[in-house]
């Protein structure tokens, strides 16, 4: 007589947990390690040394320093002055990320992408065939290390929220699981920061009345938490007695692509905005058919001086994929502003309204010209992916030769700043 679903479920150690979240650890340096490993063990940051740029990811060595995502690069290199520098590779990051998407899908189906690094698992279905929690989610770190040479962290829990807590304590390169019985008490230890919604300013307000730790919220009524944090206060409350019924959802797709730059100089010159609309049309439609997809419609985002942003957007009468397209309409955006009020500090450009879309080798089109510059970038695509991101390059992105030696114009571009992902960038 075989052994029931709940008669074996019982038999595997901590099976409550069936919620993993996997993060790959520091995960745009470790692939720029890949093809420098003598940089393994110093302080490494991706990103450019341009002034206004951020970095886009940190080494735990220099994280030592204090250095972290997001920082200006510039007091990145204040405190870690001895760090190595090197330039974002948008393309690889996406080709590994696809590589670690299969990993966990070859481990369950269940599989809820969060970003290129990042994804929840839910493995109720995998644990006869491949053993508990525990087990899966060392099976999937030994997998990435032997498969991709990289690390990364998995926390175990029964819900998505404590399964986030959980692998970010057990970075880097650790598991840490949370028994259901033991999951109040657990985060009852934890500082308030440690929840879903609770930023600086958050954390400013609870801090006034006392509340410091996340036992300090589940003690405090939901009434006097409304009353301090609006409507959220009841969902705090639910997520320190961590309550969060939210299962893991299959197949999140992206609600748009895209890439901004922040230039190294305001720019008032109509020509360096276009051809930096240029690059990252490019580098939007690039990402754009390496994750299958094509855009109803496209964003312009534009950051003055003065940091006021305005943005405009408009559809597409087939989806698209391609560069030229995107180019085409983000620069007729641009020219219907009409004279622009001061110089320009950001620029961005966002595909929106995706649809899966194969593989991108075949799309709809009354207009042959516009499956000639498909064809085309896909061939460059190929290229690429063979010879690196600076094999080739489109005419339009090649440095303008110059006879005399002069400065460098107001607002020429740093490269490498300001790619879109989890991005934590991306518009």
């Amino acid at each position: 007589m075989g052994v029931s679903t709940d008669g074996w479920l019982r038999q595997i150690e901590h099976a409550e947990c069936h919620i993993l979240h996997i993060d790959m650890d520091a995960f745009f340096v470790s692939v720029e390690l890949l093809e420098r490993p003598e940089l393994r063990g110093v302080p490494v940051v991706v990103g450019s040394t341009s002034g206004r740029s951020v970095v886009l990811s940190a080494s735990y060595e220099a994280r030592r320093f204090g250095v972290r995502s997001a920082m200006p690069m510039s007091i990145a290199l204040r405190r870690c002055p001895g760090a190595v520098i090197l330039p974002p590779h948008q393309h690889r990051y996406a080709e590994v990320s696809a590589e670690v998407m299969r990993i966990f899908r070859s481990v369950t189906p269940e599989v809820e992408k969060l970003s290129v690094d990042e994804a929840f698992l839910d493995v109720a279905g995998s644990m006869r065939r491949l053993g508990g929690p525990r087990e899966i989610g060392e099976q999937v770190r030994a997998q990435i290390q032997a498969t991709l040479g990289m690390t990364a962290s998995v926390g175990a829990a029964t819900t998505k929220f404590v399964a986030k807590i959980a692998s970010t304590r057990a970075k880097p390169d650790g598991l840490l699981l949370i028994p259901g019985d033991r999951t109040v008490a657990y985060l009852h230890t934890l500082p308030v920061s440690a929840l879903w919604g609770v930023g600086a300013k958050t954390q400013e307000v609870l801090a006034g009345i006392g509340i410091r730790t996340v036992e300090d919220v589940a003690r405090t009524p939901v009434p006097t938490l409304r009353r301090l944090l609006g409507a959220s206060g009841e969902h705090v409350h639910h997520l320190a007695w961590g309550r969060d019924p939210r299962g893991v959802v299959v197949a999140r797709q992206e609600k748009s692509i895209g890439a901004e730059e922040t230039f190294s100089h305001d720019v008032a010159d109509s020509a360096v905005l276009h051809k930096e609309l240029l690059r990252l049309a490019h580098r939007t439609a690039t990402r754009l058919r390496s994750s299958g997809y094509r855009a109803g419609g496209m964003a312009l985002k534009l950051r003055y001086a003065d940091f006021s942003t305005l943005t405009r957007s408009r559809r597409f009468d087939e989806p698209v994929d391609s560069a030229h397209a995107l180019h085409g309409a983000a620069t007729g955006l641009l020219e219907s502003l009409g004279d622009r009020p001061m110089a320009v500090r950001l620029i961005g450009l966002r595909a929106e309204s995706l649809e899966v879309g194969g593989d991108g080798s075949t799309q709809l089109t009354i207009d042959r010209r516009d499956e000639n510059w498909r064809l085309a970038e896909r061939a460059l695509d190929e290229v690429n992916r063979k010879f690196g991101e600076a094999g080739v390059k489109p005419a339009g992105l090649l440095p303008t030769k110059t006879k005399t030696k002069t400065k460098t114009k107001t607002g020429a571009r740093t490269p490498g700043t300001g790619d879109g992902e989890r991005s934590r960038t991306a518009l």
